[in-house]
């Protein structure tokens, strides 16, 4: 949840060609064992960890490690108010995948298993970076993203984030129907092929059609989202080893698709049109207009998604819970990194409890990072050259 976009998380500077750092790996190895006594001793494990890395400057998780280190990650995100529910994290092993065809098939599980039934947090990690090596990643940066182009008119139609890696896609033959809401294919680059379109089968899209509770008129403006909010360009680095590749889920916050991807000028822009259906003077901001045409935009997110049976939170539910999950880990004897700018909901703020306190912002690891060139990618959908 609070799922971050390449213009909101800071970039954070990784070597590819870099060798794992044996401090870092010790460091989370230690961890791992310790919150996991089930796995024995650590220093044994450690004893091998060493030698790999001296002999090939990286070293292997163990199935055990993977599926700590990809949940540790979750716990240390600081934007996610989601984070009560770090434990259940649902942890796909998919490192053996080489070729586009593979992580494309396995990409379309992913969100067939996020999806189906009742929506559920998963990770899916593909093959970490080599120390030189190049390495598979996704441009996108979440594996369903709407179209963005501009009509005969110049006027936006679809996502006006997306137009210029939609223009991209285009370069590589794709073509959408030039519709509001038209998916976007992705774009998987592997070492050996290159980049690679694929096209979402209908089997892995879960899409709500908006409705509101009272207002008949809202169905014609023929709005919809998508269910499985998956992000796909971060890099997930635990204990000194970098998974470029290694979507991940939660559920979607309402606000992030009611008071953002709908609501922000930038965006759909559809407050404007919401306002006019509502007959609000909009003539001066000192009316709120705007306020008050989101709040019913909102009503009219969490509204649909309840009818159509889709996992969603609202954010005085999920502020309460953020609440539940500090203390949880304060009394298990953990520090929360937290973001305040990220956690407090993009609208009545006010009137949830974690507006009012204060919060440490901490660079903990495992965790998620969004480097440059992934942003950039995910942002334009230029090709990167990289030297083997």
């Amino acid at each position: 949840m609070n799922v971050p976009g390449y213009r909101d998380v800071p970039v954070e500077p990784w070597d590819p060609a870099a060798p794992a750092d044996p401090g870092e790996a010790e460091d989370f190895l230690r961890q791992c064992y310790t919150e996991n006594p089930r796995l024995g001793p650590v220093e044994p494990r450690l004893a091998i960890v060493r030698a790999q890395i001296a002999a090939t400057g990286t070293y292997v998780h163990t199935p055990d490690e993977l599926t700590h280190g990809a949940k540790v990650a979750w716990r240390n995100a600081s934007r996610c108010i989601g984070r009560l529910y770090w434990r259940s994290l649902v942890v796909l092993d998919r490192r053996r995948a080489r070729t586009a065809d593979e992580i494309y098939s396995l990409l379309v599980s992913h969100l067939q298993t996020a999806g189906n039934g009742q929506l559920r947090p998963v990770i899916s990690v593909f093959a970490p970076a080599q120390p030189g090596r190049p390495y598979a990643r996704v441009w996108n940066e979440q594996l369903i993203r709407y179209a963005g182009y501009r009509g005969a008119d110049g006027c936006p139609v679809g996502d006006p984030r997306q137009e210029q890696f939609t223009a991209a896609m285009h370069g590589y033959g794709w073509r959408g129907k030039g519709e509001q809401f038209d998916v976007l294919p992705l774009a998987i680059e592997t070492p050996d092929e290159g980049v690679r379109l694929y096209e979402l089968p209908e089997r892995a899209l879960r899409e709500v059609p908006l409705t509101h509770p009272e207002y008949g008129w809202f169905a014609e403006l023929g709005l919809r989202w998508h269910a499985v909010p998956a992000i796909s360009n971060m890099r997930l680095t635990i204990g000194g080893v970098h998974y470029p590749l290694a979507p991940f889920n939660g559920w979607y916050l309402g606000t992030e698709i009611g008071a953002r991807n709908l609501a922000d000028a930038d965006r759909y822009d559809m407050l404007p049109v919401i306002a006019d259906r509502l007959g609000l003077d909009t003539s001066r901001e000192s009316t709120l207009w705007r306020d008050r045409a989101l709040v019913e935009l909102n009503r009219a997110v969490l509204h649909s998604f309840e009818r159509a049976g889709v996992k969603m939170s609202d954010h005085h539910t999920e502020s309460q819970r953020f609440l539940k999950h500090i203390e949880n880990e304060e009394r298990a004897g953990r520090r929360v990194p937290a973001d305040w700018t990220w956690i407090v909901p993009p609208m009545s703020g006010g009137l949830t409890p974690v507006f009012h306190r204060y919060y440490d912002e901490m660079d903990l690891r495992p965790a998620f990072y969004l480097d440059e060139e992934a942003a950039a990618l995910a942002r334009d959908g230029c090709p990167v050259r990289r030297t083997r």
